[in-house]
Parts: structure tokens; sequence; C-alpha cells
């Protein structure tokens, strides 16, 4: 299996596609989002879900880009995709059932474990980092008015003790 460092350690990329990937527990950190696909935790540099809507969901990113997006210690609230103005973020449009949504929806019908990967503030004052949350699964999704007034997806996901 190849091997990559992360973290200042080796680590050891397995094919899983749904779990804890290598040797990665939450609280690992990683510097940026290239650094979270070469682990595997979570393969697309820029997309917030990897997953498909045949399978469900793998793994997300929380990046603060979703006005809808809630990090609580109980449970998340991690807004669907679709919908934003790429230049000023801002919600313009309906979000539809579609690709990553679809995903998502998959995974409350398989209840398949999500990594949930948030970007917090570095220790120290340094750049941003990736932190590795957990497992958690996919118990519900709602679409309806969003911040905005537009219709957006809401996921709700809690975690796996």
């Amino acid at each position: 299996m190849p091997k990559l460092r992360a973290n200042n350690a080796m680590r050891t990329i397995s094919a899983s596609r749904f779990g804890h990937i290598g040797s990665y527990r939450p609280g690992d950190t990683f510097r940026n989002r290239l650094e979270l696909a070469f682990s595997g935790l979570h393969r697309p540099p820029r997309a917030g879900v990897c997953g498909t809507q045949l399978l469900g969901a793998e793994s997300i990113v929380l990046a603060g880009q979703y006005e809808d997006d809630e990090f609580g210690e109980a449970e998340i609230r991690y807004s669907g995709n679709g919908g934003r103005d790429p230049k000023t973020g801002r919600q313009t449009t309906d979000q539809i059932a579609a690709g990553t949504n679809l995903a998502l929806l998959k995974s409350v019908e398989t209840g398949h474990p999500v990594r949930v990967l948030r970007k917090v503030p570095a220790e120290e004052s340094g750049p941003d980092v990736y932190r590795y949350e957990g497992l958690y699964r996919v118990i519900g999704a709602s679409y309806g008015p969003g911040k905005s007034g537009l219709q957006v997806f809401v996921f709700r996901l809690r975690p796996i003790m």
C-alpha cells in the first residue's frame, strides 16, 4: 500500500470507502485541502462532499462556506450543495436534488458512516487547518427556506460513539 507523509508521521491509505482510513483518528490536522486529498480522508481537493448517489457520502468538509451550516457538539447541520454565487458566496438560487445532495440523501437511507472534517483556526495564530472530527451518521434531511429565504437542503449528522 502507498505511504504518505502527513502530520509528521507516516500513514497508510486504506482502500476502504466508509469509516476510518488508515491510522487517522479524530483530532488529526491537515494543512490544506491537498493534504486531505492525499490522505484519502477526503479525496476531492475542492468539493465539500466525497461520494456518489449510488453508495452515499464518504466524507464532508465544513469550511464555513454556507450560511446554513451549524457545527454543534451533539449534531451538525450541513447545507446541501449548489445555488451559491461563486463571487459573493451568497445563496442566489434554490438548491436541487442532484450530485452530492443525492449522495447525502442516500446516506440517510444506508446509514453508512461519514467522515467529517472541519476548517478550524490554527493554534498560535497560524494559518487555518483542517481537523478530522470523526465518524458521523446522516440521520435526516430537510428541504426548505434557508437563511437566504431560498430552498436549501439541510442534512443532520450525529457523531457515532
